[in-house]
This record gives structure tokens, C-alpha cells and sequence, in this order.
């Protein structure tokens, strides 16, 4: 499944661990938006992860993007980071 995550999270130490779990499952899109291509499976684990580290003001969320819509996925701007780390 394809999930894209966004999250808003004050504390930096915190910011990080989340940041850290979900760069282990996907590509890093924007500062707080991660997209990822994982199992039901690996979706459960992360969201266990995360639900550990967070506190209770922060926020997670998750949008299951079907193949339909990843096909109408646009971007205009700066290239993602996932993009520019691949030009030389």
C-alpha cells in the first residue's frame, strides 16, 4: 500500500525519532511529509513506533493513496529530496 504521512511534532528530540522510523519505511517528500510504499503488516509496526515515541499534543497522519491517485500526483517547485539526491 501506498501511504503518505505528515506529521506535527514540537520537540526536536522527538521530531527526530519520528523522523528516523519513518525514513526506515520510505522516502522523505517535504519537511513533515513522508511517502511510503509498505505492507499492512509494516503499517501496523510503524504506527506502533511512532504511537511510543509521540506525546500526547503532537500529531500523525496517515493517507492511503490508491494507484488511481498516485497517478494524478503532481509537483511543482523544488524537487523533493528523494529527487534532487539523485542529481549529480
Amino acid at each position: 500500500m501506498r501511504i503518505v504521512v505528515t506529521y506535527d511534532i514540537a520537540k526536536d528530540k522527538v521530531r527526530r525519532k519520528v523522523f528516523r522510523i519513518l525514513e526506515s519505511y520510505g522516502a522523505w517528500k517535504q519537511y513533515s511529509v513522508f511517502e511510503l510504499e509498505i505492507s499492512d503488516v509494516q503499517h501496523v509496526q510503524m504506527r506502533e513506533k511512532i504511537r511510543s515515541v509521540i506525546e500526547e499534543q503532537d500529531r500523525v497522519r496517515f493517507y492511503e493513496l490508491c494507484e488511481r491517485c498516485m497517478k494524478k500526483v503532481t509537483e511543482i517547485g523544488e524537487p523533493s529530496p528523494e529527487v534532487m539526491s539523485n542529481i549529480v
